[in-house]
């Protein structure tokens, strides 16, 4: 991996439109059928624990999983529950899904109730917490929290990161909810050094968040925490260049961030585990930008998960044309959907309803090797390369040159002048070896 790697970055237009509004609550209507896939997170997916026609209340677990690394599901509504059936996540996977049929009342499930003083309380004791309330990594990855906060003996923890750098173009969820909700990442950040006494907690925004970061230098009054601003550029927000620019450290080639000593959790995560450890309340909502030249009403959501993306859209005021393209998360790392019918789960960073123009892309060419997709590369690999393996579906050779450690960021896309499809097929063949796992 180079170094020079982790410090060039690409700079797309931000087309950030929604940066300076609000986050705005919109709750499903009475009748609304809510759909939980029992996948909404890396790992092993969960299993039903309801049956049709069973009632559930908001925060009832409905799915769950004994593996290790998995997260249990919750009801966001209280109602009736009409359906359980495979369904299309806005991943692209085909799984189980519980349906439930909102009645508009909110009724709240006796679980959720808070825990106690967390600082009475063991690290185990809050790992189980926050597994039970279903907790995963918020910025798109999905990987459960549980598991990333309770890494072997033999990787001390030195620093904890909030990484708000937030990179993406369009998307403006994570700036709002610092702005918005400060005090519960502050408060969400003690916990975590309640966990690790002997951390340091590092809050990393880019610097194109001017009123975010110095909000935060007003508002934090722990000498254990800094706030730390960051060159805006695009991938900065991957956790091994949160890392690497805050420390220099340098995350090893197949390693994760505990082999240098750091963990990383997105900003709403953080809130996640702050409302799980003393309030008692699973992860049911997501901070969701919905934007894109098609959309009536492009904004910052505040949404139950479950929520399907029509129905969403619904109640904001639908769109005002045609959607040319439709992606679930940033343009650079979302994924394209080819229907609306797909709910609202955990990793729903935002719903990008692009026009043609917004979407266009010249016809692909033969590459001519001009290297520009090595030298921006953040991981240091060669994209040319492994796209040459990818397509002839070469396993051995993608795996011999580190074709696993891709982050699928689509900067090779992105500069490629023959406009290859580079990280499409280096992504496709990551999940083909994955799947055989």
């Amino acid at each position: 991996m180079k170094k020079k790697s982790f410090r060039r970055g690409i700079h797309p237009p931000d087309l950030k439109i929604t940066a300076e509004m609000s986050i705005s609550p919109i709750e499903p209507k009475a009748g609304t059928v809510m759909v939980y896939p029992m996948v909404q997170h890396i790992g092993a997916p969960c299993t039903p624990i309801v049956a049709v026609g069973d009632f559930v209340a908001v925060g009832q677990k409905i799915g769950h999983s004994d593996a290790t690394v998995s997260s249990p599901v919750h009801s966001t509504v209280s109602g009736k529950v009409v359906n359980i059936a495979d369904v299309l996540s806005p991943r692209g996977q085909t799984c189980q899904a519980v349906f439930v049929e909102n009645d508009g009342q909110f009724a709240e499930h006796s679980s959720m109730q808070p825990p106690g003083d967390y600082k009475s309380m063991s690290r185990e004791d809050i790992l189980a917490i926050i597994r039970e309330a279903g907790v995963v990594g918020l910025g798109g990855a999905g990987f459960p929290a549980h598991v990333k906060l309770n890494p072997p003996a033999d990787k001390p923890i030195d620093t904890i990161f909030v990484n708000a750098a937030e990179c993406e173009p369009y998307l403006t969820t994570d700036h709002r909810v610092l702005l918005e909700e400060t005090e519960e990442i502050l408060a969400g950040l003690d916990v975590l050094l309640h966990m690790f006494p002997e951390a340091r907690g590092i809050v990393a925004i880019e610097d194109n968040k001017p009123d975010a970061i110095e909000k935060f230098k007003q508002m934090n009054s722990n000498n254990r925490v800094s706030i730390m601003p960051l060159a805006t550029k695009y991938p900065q927000g991957g956790e091994k260049q949160v890392i690497y620019a805050c420390t220099g450290k340098e995350v090893p080639s197949g390693g994760l961030p505990m082999d240098v000593g750091c963990i990383v959790h997105n900003v709403d995560t953080v809130i996640a585990i702050h409302q799980a450890v003393t309030g008692g309340r699973p992860l049911m909502r997501k901070v969701v930008t919905v934007t894109g030249g098609a959309v009536e009403t492009p904004g910052n959501y505040e949404v139950r998960l479950g929520m399907t993306f029509k129905d969403l859209l619904e109640e904001i005021g639908g769109v005002k044309s045609e959607p040319y393209k439709i992606v679930v998360g940033g343009p650079m790392m979302g994924v394209a959907q080819y229907t609306l019918d797909v709910p609202i789960i955990k990793i729903s960073a935002a719903i990008i309803l692009m026009t043609e123009q917004e979407a266009a892309r010249p016809p692909e060419q033969n590459c001519f090797r001009c290297g520009k997709c090595v030298d921006y590369c953040p991981m240091g690999v060669m994209p040319l390369d492994l796209n040459s393996y990818a397509l002839r579906n070469d396993t051995a050779r993608f795996k011999k040159y580190n074709g696993m450690d891709c982050m699928s960021c689509a900067c090779c896309s992105y500069v490629c002048p023959a406009h290859r499809h580079v990280a499409q097929a280096i992504s496709v063949m990551k999940q083909e070896i994955l799947s055989k796992k």
